[in-house]
């Protein structure tokens, strides 16, 4: 049983991207505590069976609507009445943006305008946003902080740095609450293992149980901070009403780093114990970056952040 933040009766919550991975997790907490959900999903990612999979009896509790963050008046009427926005519609792999750096710019960057402008014009309190580690982008420290990034490796990267950019902006001339945490590698049930640019767990774990190998990129030394999904919902309720945190951007990790030839071992002795360990190794992908492990204390310290789960521990809620 996760212990998460006690919420305010009865507010209302758009979730953006509610079909999909993060999102459904998200609106399945907050149904749990009896606060009303407004999902809003193109469908493009998500899946319905993510959001039958959360409603479960709370239907009078949840209204979906079926559409794009590209279209304002979409968002408008989603914002309409709303309390609380937490932003997770988006484009989300990188080596797809850097095959189609237009498309993600539309989705991640025009698209978060619109929630803003939304939220903005129906009073919403706060925006919390989703942010990614990959704006750190070549930054050679092992350690990645707030106040220090690289230069971009990907379109995507900079999408969701434009993102923290116009959401600094909102708070600072508008005064609309917004914050954005960055994530950093997560995992957790309902991630989808299928396609070319999957998440590494989801995508390795499918392979073993289908008796494929799965394949390392480079040589397994690249390190990153995985992240089980039940942290990422605790840093978002978090974020959503800490006094302090409007205006700022928090890295949301365990803040351990771990490589993929040790991530490689961990999922074998979870899911596959016994087994022995075979995978294939393919060249590294343009736009990856190479060591990646958050420091948490600034979460620690404002918002209040801890992780619940590790890896290890993480990974047996996939089991």
């Amino acid at each position: 049983m996760i212990n998460y933040p006690e919420l305010p009766a009865r507010k209302r919550w758009l979730v953006t991207g509610a079909a999909g991975f993060i999102g459904s997790h998200l609106a399945e907490v907050l149904l749990s505590k009896n606060q009303i959900v407004v999902g809003l999903d193109n469908f493009s990612t998500g899946k319905i069976e993510n959001v039958n999979a959360v409603v479960n009896n709370a239907q009078e509790n949840f209204n979906l609507i079926t559409g794009s963050i590209t279209d304002l008046d979409t968002c408008r009427r989603a914002c309409e009445g709303v309390d609380y926005v937490l932003h997770h519609a988006a484009l989300a792999s990188v080596p797809a943006s850097m095959k189609d750096p237009v498309n993600y710019n539309e989705v991640n960057v025009s698209g978060f305008v619109n929630i803003l402008q939304a939220a903005k014009e129906n009073n919403v309190k706060r925006v919390v946003f989703a942010s990614s580690s990959a704006v750190y982008g070549d930054d050679d420290a092992t350690e990645k902080i707030e106040s220090r990034i690289g230069k971009f490796l990907s379109p995507y990267a900079m999408t969701k740095y434009l993102n923290e950019v116009y959401a600094e902006f909102y708070t600072r001339v508008y005064g609309l609450e917004c914050v954005g945490l960055r994530y950093f590698n997560v995992f957790g049930k309902r991630q989808d293992p299928n396609g070319a640019y999957a998440a590494v767990i989801p995508k390795w774990i499918s392979a073993i149980k289908a008796g494929e190998l799965p394949i390392i990129y480079g040589d397994g030394t690249a390190t990153r901070d995985f992240c089980a999904v039940q942290n990422i919902v605790k840093a978002n309720l978090l974020a959503a009403l800490e006094p302090e945190a409007p205006g700022k951007v928090f890295n949301i990790g365990c803040g351990v780093s771990t490589s993929l030839n040790e991530l490689m071992e961990v999922i074998y002795e979870v899911v596959a114990p016994g087994q022995e360990i075979k995978f294939k190794r393919e060249a590294p992908r343009d736009g990856d970056i190479l060591h990646s492990s958050a420091s948490i204390e600034q979460a620690k310290k404002i918002l209040k952040f801890e992780p619940v789960l590790y890896l290890k521990e993480g990974l047996k809620f996939l089991l």
